[in-house]
């Protein structure tokens, strides 16, 4: 009986290309639903104690626009379709509770690309993780910039 060697760095890869993608897309939902709650939010926030945060959300706005495209481009590289679909937007009457849901929505997307990020370097996409993690880095300067304004 002989063995096969075997490598003992070496790992089976669990991500699969069908999978990324479809986390990738999942990811570009909970994009476009930032895009259109920051506008809201930064439309509808008033009172002096809000005028440079509600002006901070337009430009998040803004960088969660270039993270969409930059998913969107990933995904048609992966010879996927991105999604024409939005994730679930939060709305509310109360300024400190809209930099709440938009905190919250930040978080959900740190973990998202965190995830992302390491199913790329399973495929081997080191090109890929890196966008991704450029993303990743932009959203948790946006939670930085809530947790600011909130006053944490």
């Amino acid at each position: 009986m002989t063995l096969e060697p075997t490598n003992k760095f070496r790992r089976p890869k669990m991500t699969t290309q069908k999978l990324f993608v479809e986390k990738l897309n999942k990811a570009l939902e909970w994009e476009y639903a930032a895009i259109i709650q920051y506008v809201q939010h930064a439309a509808v926030l008033t009172g002096a104690q809000y005028d440079a945060i509600s002006k901070e959300l337009v430009v998040h706005a803004n960088e969660e626009l270039d993270h969409a495209v930059k998913v969107a481009e990933l995904i048609k590289d992966f010879d996927g379709v991105p999604t024409v679909n939005t994730e679930k937007r939060e709305v509310s009457s109360d300024g400190k509770k809209m930099l709440e849901q938009d905190l919250a929505g930040e978080q959900i997307a740190i973990d998202g690309y965190k995830e992302l990020v390491k199913m790329a370097n399973e495929l081997s996409e080191f090109g890929t993780a890196q966008v991704l993690e450029e993303i990743l880095a932009n959203e948790e300067e946006h939670k930085r910039d809530l947790i600011g304004a909130l006053g944490r």
